[in-house]
């Protein structure tokens, strides 16, 4: 990003984070928004090979669900020609998991191992070859890396003055994030009702212009990291896309 935006985490992890971007249009913050849920290519399974398939759930069923799987998806590794073959071999009494699927690609591997695909009993057996491929959530939601992004303005807070001694204190609730002498608060830290943080105090609440809040979680196919800088990057090459348009 251009080095006027100043960026701020509040909280970060590997697959969700929390933070604030200043001198930010309002335009750009939700261009940011829908590049990080539409524009930024992943892996999933698009197509399914099935050698037997004995459970109670139909090929097309068990195909649905192995596309849901997100799968790890390193940025840059990988061209929109690449495929990546996976295999899960599971018989009866058993539960196939995402964890039982098997990549010919060493950095292609389930984001999640835990996501049931079927319960199979005694004599069913489950196999199944697929292949998967890179494309973006404008194409698919199977491929949306960020699966809840959202931004909201930063909010100061002001004390202008005490409350009356016998006016009622009516709930204040806010979402997000205040900024308070310059500290960074989750609403959350005070249950999302500034009464219980400015108790019998007169305040006044604006939103910063051009300072948003972004929450993001991924599916775990990438890092909230790569996510933000990859979304930003589509951005850029667009830009530069309409600019030597432009020209000629």
């Amino acid at each position: 990003m251009s080095e006027e935006y100043a960026v701020e985490f509040i909280e970060r992890g590997d697959d969700e984070a929390r933070f604030l971007v200043r001198n930010l249009e309002p335009a750009f913050a939700n261009g940011i928004r829908r590049a990080m849920v539409a524009d930024v290519p992943t892996l999933s399974i698009d197509e399914v090979r099935v050698v037997e398939n004995s459970s109670v759930m139909f090929d097309e069923q068990i195909a649905h669900r192995l596309g849901m799987v997100p799968l790890t998806t390193p940025p840059g590794e990988f061209d929109e020609d690449d495929v990546v073959t996976l295999a899960i071999d599971v018989e009866g009494p058993d539960t196939a998991y995402s964890g039982d699927l098997v990549s010919s690609d060493g950095l292609v591997e389930p984001a999640t191992d835990g996501i049931p695909i079927i319960e199979l009993k005694e004599d069913q057996r489950l196999e199944v070859e697929a292949d998967a491929v890179l494309d973006t959530g404008k194409s698919h939601a199977k491929h949306q890396g960020g699966v809840a992004v959202g931004y909201r303005h930063l909010q100061r807070v002001e004390v202008v003055g005490d409350r009356g001694e016998f006016e009622d204190e009516e709930p204040q609730v806010v979402r997000g994030v205040i900024e308070e002498d310059g500290e960074l608060i989750p609403a959350e830290a005070f249950d999302n009702d500034l009464t219980n943080r400015y108790d019998g105090e007169e305040i006044e609440v604006h939103d910063v212009p051009n300072a948003f809040v972004f929450e993001v979680e991924t599916d775990g196919s990438m890092s909230v990291d790569d996510l933000v800088t990859e979304a930003v990057g589509t951005l850029r090459a667009r830009a530069d896309e309409l600019e030597s348009a432009v020209q000629l």
